[in-house]
């Protein structure tokens, strides 16, 4: 005689925790990572790793770069997009704010800011109206940044003009903090506030989400990415005047990588290259943890530990962003398993 058997409310509590314990690793697996290489610096390193010099004008300051082109890079990888030319943008940046140095604080920043804005809405037109893959439309863009960089510095680096006061936008505190760190924490919170309060952040996720759906519910797909790019083209820009303000020049073969810094620090976070999932916060903390094992790693040398070439950066970042790639596809398979 054949015999039913039912389910084991056991079994599905059991399988339901496991995809709570999934999700939250997913979504904060960077943050408790973060936390945890805190401490251990803290207690490996003692009162000069969490000195205010240590925090802000070596840690903080040194990641204002990836930060910046990062908040862009989450709202275009949300949206289901990705931006390969913000190396270059903020390389092309950094060499006009040096050229318009000479003229004040304002105009050298706001010069770096419009000529990477005017790029990003280049590629948001290309991708939106003429529908041309995000890959493409920014690959070239990455290559026309970097040549038009090469054309307005003779291929050679443009040092800053001490007299006009641009170079104290990067040595000016507001307490123990550089004015650079707290223009990037005011833009993440206003970056945070876009994406989870209006309806262009609910738009983005849409998008990213479903693009057919979306385009059914009526969002305005081509605006919604136009804006988009153009927010990550402004971002570099900004980016590239800090780096000039900073290093006290602007130099064409500056930022290289800078696309796959921002990428590992978006994805990281918990951001999924899928599109239609993430956060600003995530991002920054994906920031923060990228630039404190890089922070860790110069007090390991300190300690003579070991000799690090400075190029083995990128080598490690590009091996950290494939290990969370492979880590976070598992989550999700994983996920979604557990919501069936």
């Amino acid at each position: 005689m054949a015999t039913i058997s039912f389910p084991d409310r056991n079994d599905n509590a059991a399988v339901r925790a496991g995809g709570r314990a999934v999700s939250v690793l997913q979504r904060q697996g960077a943050l408790i990572a973060l936390i945890a290489l805190a401490a251990f610096g803290a207690i490996r390193y003692g009162p000069n790793f969490y000195s205010a010099y240590n925090i802000f004008d070596a840690f903080l300051i040194n990641n204002t770069y990836y930060a910046l082109i990062a908040l862009g890079m989450t709202f275009v990888i949300i949206e289901g997009g990705i931006d390969l030319s913000v190396g270059s943008v903020a390389a092309m940046s950094a060499v006009v704010a040096a050229l318009l140095s000479p003229y004040g604080l304002f105009i050298p920043i706001a010069g770096a800011v419009a000529i990477g804005l005017a790029t990003g809405l280049i590629n948001g037109v290309l991708i939106a109206r003429f529908a041309l893959q995000p890959f493409v439309v920014t690959l070239a863009t990455l290559l026309g940044a970097r040549g038009m960089a090469l054309v307005l510095s003779n291929n050679a680096p443009v040092m800053v003009d001490f007299k006009a006061g641009f170079p104290q936008l990067g040595m000016t505190h507001v307490g123990p903090a550089p004015v650079p760190v707290i223009v990037v924490a005011v833009l993440y919170i206003l970056g945070s506030l876009l994406l989870n309060f209006t309806r262009f952040g609910r738009h983005v996720l849409a998008i990213g989400g479903n693009e057919e759906a979306a385009r059914l519910a009526g969002i305005p797909i081509a605006r919604t990415t136009i804006v988009v790019y153009a927010m990550s083209g402004a971002l570099a820009g900004l980016a590239g005047a800090f780096l000039a303000t900073l290093s006290f020049s602007g130099s064409p073969t500056s930022a290289v990588g800078w696309e796959l810094s921002a990428i590992a620090a978006v994805v990281v976070g918990g951001t999924l290259l899928t599109g239609g999932v993430g956060s600003v916060g995530s991002t920054l903390v994906g920031v923060l943890l990228l630039g404190l094992i890089f922070n860790a790693l110069n007090f390991e040398r300190g300690k003579g530990a070991f000799e690090l070439n400075p190029f083995w950066e990128n080598v490690i970042r590009g091996a950290f962003l494939l290990i969370v790639v492979v880590f976070q596809s598992r989550l999700a398979r994983r996920l979604g398993a557990a919501n069936r």
